[in-house]
This record gives structure tokens, C-alpha cells and sequence, in this order.
């Protein structure tokens, strides 16, 4: 499976009509569709498509046509997420009409070349499940602390100072976490 960690944009002309597509990590969608949609007042459609991994590691997925003939937009963008196994992530196609019909196949075969396109131009990552593992330090070994989360590549991390020592939260990839906690025990 794929995830990407940035935005990425892209345009695609298909018959005169514009779909300006964006792709990104679905922790920055909220309200994106409404703001998109004051962006370009004047753009028929703001189509969406997204998936992600719940908390029990399911994927959900969703999409919606926003007024585009049913089956027509929202799908053939959720398809490409899912043939090139996207998670975490949503692509926004904004369309502008250009004046000629496309009838529903060719709506469907341009939003997917509009998905296809941004990725085109997408830095894909693997993804990997994040774990979050707490233990604790003396305040003396903070430093070499820092050092080895560094050497596991573990960046997201909080600590917190107490009266007996130092509390570390440490967010990573499972591996990561693992290879930490045999350093710090169980």
C-alpha cells in the first residue's frame, strides 16, 4: 500500500473542460471541498474521492459525484485510488465545463485521467501502520535517548518531565517501535 505525505496538483484538459485535481493526505481534507468550492465559484463540480485505514485497519472509502451524472465521477477517481492502493489520502477534482458534453463514459474516462495525471507527478510512499509506545528514562539519559530514537528514525516523539523521571511517547513504524522497546523493555 501507498500513501502520499504532501500536496500535489495537476490539470487535465479533456474536450475544452478543466479538471484541476489535487491529491492529498487525508488529515488535511477537512472543510478542503467547501473551501475549494469558494475558490472557484464559478467551476461546475467538485468532485471528491478518499481512503483511509480506520482504527480496527479496515479501509473505508468514499466518493461523491457533486451533481456530475451518478457513477460518472466520484467512482473512476476511487478506482484509480484503489488500483494503484492508496490509503490515507484524497483526491479534490474541480471541473470547469468547457461547453462540449462528454456524455458518461467520457466524463468517467476524464476523471480518471485526472487522477491518473496528478499522480503522475506524485511522490507515492509506502505506507507504513504508526504505533505509539510509551516508557520512561532517567533524566540523565535523555540525551542518549534522543540519540537512538534518531538512529531508529523515530521523529514524532513527546516527552514529558516528572518528579522521578522523563515520560517518552514516541510515535513510529512498527518495526521501529519494536527495535525501541527492546532498548527500553516491555
Amino acid at each position: 500500500m501507498f500513501t502520499v505525505e504532501n500536496i500535489y496538483t495537476s490539470t487535465t484538459e479533456v474536450k475544452r473542460s478543466k479538471f484541476l485535481t489535487q491529491i492529498i493526505p487525508i488529515s488535511k481534507l477537512e472543510g478542503l471541498q467547501a473551501n475549494l468550492k469558494k475558490e472557484h465559484p464559478k467551476a461546475n463540480h467538485v468532485v471528491y474521492a478518499l481512503r483511509y485505514l480506520n482504527e480496527f485497519d479496515q479501509i473505508v472509502e468514499n466518493s461523491t459525484d457533486d451533481g456530475e451524472p451518478k457513477g460518472c465521477a466520484g467512482m473512476p477517481a476511487l478506482n484509480v485510488l484503489r488500483g494503484e492502493e492508496l490509503v490515507n489520502c484524497a483526491v479534490l477534482i474541480v471541473r470547469y465545463f468547457g461547453g462540449i458534453k462528454l456524455g458518461t463514459g467520457g466524463m468517467a474516462r476524464a476523471y480518471a485521467q485526472a487522477v491518473k495525471d496528478v499522480l503522475e507527478v506524485s511522490t507515492l510512499v509506502s505506507y507504513e501502520k504508526q504505533i505509539v509506545y510509551t516508557f520512561e528514562t532517567s533524566y540523565s539519559a535523555v540525551d542518549k535517548t534522543l540519540y537512538q530514537l534518531k538512529q531508529l528514525g523515530i521523529e514524532k516523539y513527546e516527552r514529558e518531565f516528572g518528579i522521578d523521571g522523563v515520560v517518552w511517547r514516541i510515535e513510529g513504524s512498527e518495526e521501529n517501535v519494536e527495535k525501541c522497546r527492546g532498548l527500553y523493555g516491555v
